[in-house]
């Protein structure tokens, strides 16, 4: 059936309120996108960090109604519930109904990273290609697909990596998208470590997906006490990065890679030194407003 929606453009502190504010009068769902994303398939996502939701600084709010739902109505229960709400924040379009999750699967194409590695929605079949490493992903808003500039980075740093026979440390692992990409370039066993217990079970339907799952183990921050590992990737936020950073110290070998990202513009210059405790051969790279800081652990 065709839908009413309302499109609204905030603040991520106003988040919550809206969103609780647009339940209360009927939203059928509510979708939340980067206001500043260039084009529509260009939404940034972000992998959830430790304790907390990132958001982008400002967000579209898109919340589907009934086709029959009055706009004046609806209006004017929002000025009541949100009374700072401008009326040019507040858009309706009439919309046709359509196979969601398809439209969406539709503007997902395959992304390479690095010199192998690439990722494949699951309604595309791969070419061969003995020198392709491919990860089967289905895109989605939640934990990541390898969209958003953080991602990638860290997909890219992958790519690099002499990972044969080598074990993995994932942490904020989202969708499993890092510790998957991992073992599939050729590392011998992977941990994921999230504090969410969903992105825990996206990573294990992944892993299943893709045929790595008996060589992942997945843990919440409270039950991880493993090995330290050959390799360590980060893809959370600049604070949980600085507060975890002696967490991270321990769970990397002497001498293992690391990298982390989820870091601003900005940001990086207190991390590098935070860092420079444990780890050595420190560098930041780039893309767009986002940073990934690498290198190794110090020798014991």
């Amino acid at each position: 059936m065709p839908f009413l929606e309302l499109t609204l453009t905030i603040r991520s502190e106003q988040q919550p309120r809206v969103e609780e504010a647009l339940e209360d009068i009927g939203a059928l769902s509510v979708t939340l996108q980067d206001a500043d994303a260039e084009t529509p398939d260009e939404q940034a996502i972000f992998e959830p960090g430790v304790g907390e939701l990132p958001l982008w600084p400002t967000i579209t709010l898109n919340a589907l109604f009934d086709e029959h739902t009055d706009r004046r109505g609806l209006t004017e229960a929002l000025g009541e519930l949100l009374p700072w709400l401008e009326p040019d924040q507040v858009q309706y379009r009439d919309i046709a109904d359509q196979d969601w999750e398809r439209a969406w699967m539709d503007t997902f194409k395959p992304m390479q990273f690095g010199r192998r590695l690439w990722i494949y929605p699951w309604n595309i079949e791969p070419p061969a290609d003995d020198d392709a490493v491919v990860v089967r992903l289905d895109p989605g808003l939640a934990f990541g697909s390898g969209t958003h500039p953080t991602t990638a980075l860290c997909l890219e740093w992958l790519d690099a990596q002499a990972l044969q026979g080598r074990s993995v440390i994932d942490y904020g692992c989202g969708s499993g998208i890092l510790a998957i990409a991992a073992l599939k370039l050729g590392a011998a066993s992977a941990v994921g470590v999230d504090n969410d217990p969903q992105a825990l079970t996206a990573s294990a339907d992944n892993a299943e997906r893709n045929e790595v799952a008996e060589r992942l183990a997945l843990f919440l921050p409270e039950d991880h006490d493993v090995e330290p590992a050959d390799v360590f990737v980060a893809n959370i936020l600049a604070g949980p990065l600085a507060e975890l950073a002696p967490t991270f110290a321990a769970a990397a070998r002497p001498g293992a890679p690391f990298a982390i990202s989820g870091i601003l513009k900005g940001q990086e210059d207190e991390l590098l030194e935070r860092y420079a405790e444990w780890f050595e051969e420190l560098r930041a790279d780039t893309r767009e407003d986002w940073v990934r800081i690498s290198g190794r652990r110090r020798q014991a």
